[in-house]
């Protein structure tokens, strides 16, 4: 068996793990990244926010990602019927990124992945870690390659960016539930020759189809647009039985936002379903390892949080590792964990507030204070660690507050 010797094993080479790899890198330190998988790979997570751009751009992916001429993203529109809530990110609050993109997550990763491996760290597709082993925080990772061959990776710090993987909280048992109720997407990408008609192209729209049940509508660049349904398990019991293409086919139809434009068009793959991805870890970093991205914890796709908080916790990691590594003095619990949870409890309290009803009073009322907008759009924009902005300091209480005035406001006197 093989036994490699370097500074920082990542495990996972999408968003979270080439943000770390890069910044680590360049900071002259030896990097590797285990994949499992072969890229490009399908995942969700395919409408982003300008605030990973900052991330992004420190680990310089920017110029490569521009270069693929993904659909530019501006802002966002929530529908409810005849309502609309329109949020354009030059609107927001909080000094910044005004746009980012909307991406075909297979494309976009690949294209992150490549360009760190083109920046000179080395990754390893089809790659599954079996066993770590942790002496202080030095480690020896046990991975096995897709012909069967195992290697032993000696490193001083690993970085546990395998997302939905998991692989440190699964080995050493630190999962735990969320505390979101469990909810299920079916979805599929769709021809979208007439979005233009729509004025759609540059921004991703959310359906109000009934009450916790959305639909998402994410164009990207190359005429397909992402379409998905998100609801409590028991919404599609009215679907059961059917193949995903006619249960998906069924529910566009039944929403008249949706059934002139996609009725009839061509689905790019079967649909799909995933289910059940609220998931938490008693911790975030221990002696020798840090998770960072939806190892962490995600929440649920509305938002969009999800590359939000992988790349931004794997730059606020990456900068803590090399600290490590230089043998300076690094606060995990004070610069890592509490900013995590900051940026995770800000995200959660707008989740719940979606689904309770609050932020439905707030987007839809026809008399939403300008200023009050624009705090809310720069929490869209993924800008959930600035405490100037009264709706991510106090995001706890604020949004239930304000929509208790709105229901008081527009009770008949």
């Amino acid at each position: 068996m093989q036994t490699q010797n370097i500074d920082v094993l990542v495990i996972g080479a999408g968003p979270a793990g080439t943000v770390a790899a890069s910044i680590i890198n360049q900071a002259g330190y030896k990097v590797k990244i285990v994949e499992k998988e072969k890229f490009p790979r399908f995942v969700i997570g395919e409408s982003l926010l300008p605030r990973c751009m900052e991330a992004l751009e420190e680990a310089k992916l920017l110029d490569a990602v521009k270069a693929k001429g993904f659909q530019e993203k501006f802002g966002a529109k929530f529908v409810r019927g005849d309502e609309v809530c329109d949020f354009n990110f030059t609107d927001q609050f909080t000094k910044g990124f005004t746009w980012t993109w909307q991406v075909p997550r297979g494309e976009f990763d690949m294209t992150l992945a490549e360009e760190v491996r083109k920046q000179g760290v080395e990754v390893c597709y089809e790659t599954a870690v079996t066993a770590i082993e942790f002496k202080g925080s030095d480690s020896t990772t046990t991975v096995i390659d897709k012909s069967g061959a195992e290697q032993k990776i000696n490193a001083k710090f690993i970085v546990d960016s395998s997302g939905y993987g998991r692989v440190i909280p699964r080995l050493f048992n630190l999962d735990r539930p969320s505390n979101l109720p469990p909810r299920k997407t079916l979805f599929s990408h769709i021809e979208d020759p007439d979005r233009l008609k729509y004025h759609e192209p540059n921004r991703i729209t959310v359906v109000v189809h009934e009450r916790e049940v959305w639909i998402w509508t994410i164009p990207f660049s190359n005429g397909l647009t992402s379409v998905g349904f998100v609801a409590n398990p028991n919404f599609y019991d009215s679907v059961k039985g059917k193949s995903p293409e006619a249960a998906l086919r069924e529910l566009i139809n039944s929403e008249p936002h949706l059934k002139e434009r996609f009725g009839n068009k061509k689905f790019g793959f079967e649909p799909r379903t995933i289910e059940g991805w609220s998931v938490t870890t008693d911790k975030f970093y221990g002696d020798g390892f840090v998770l960072t991205g939806n190892v962490t914890e995600f929440l649920d796709p509305i938002f969009s949080s999800g590359v939000t908080l992988a790349t931004v916790t794997s730059q606020r990691g990456a900068h803590l590792v090399i600290k490590k590594l230089r043998g300076e003095h690094a606060d995990w619990e004070e610069d890592f964990m509490k900013p995590t949870m900051k940026g995770v409890d800000v995200f959660r309290s707008y989740v719940m507030g979606w689904y309770d009803g609050s932020l439905h009073d707030i987007f839809f009322s026809k008399n939403i204070n300008p200023q009050f907008k624009n705090q809310i759009c720069s929490v869209l924009a993924g800008y959930v660690w600035d405490t100037t902005n009264p709706f991510v300091k106090k995001h706890d209480r604020v949004l239930k507050s304000l929509s208790q005035v709105i229901r008081i406001n527009r009770k008949p006197v």
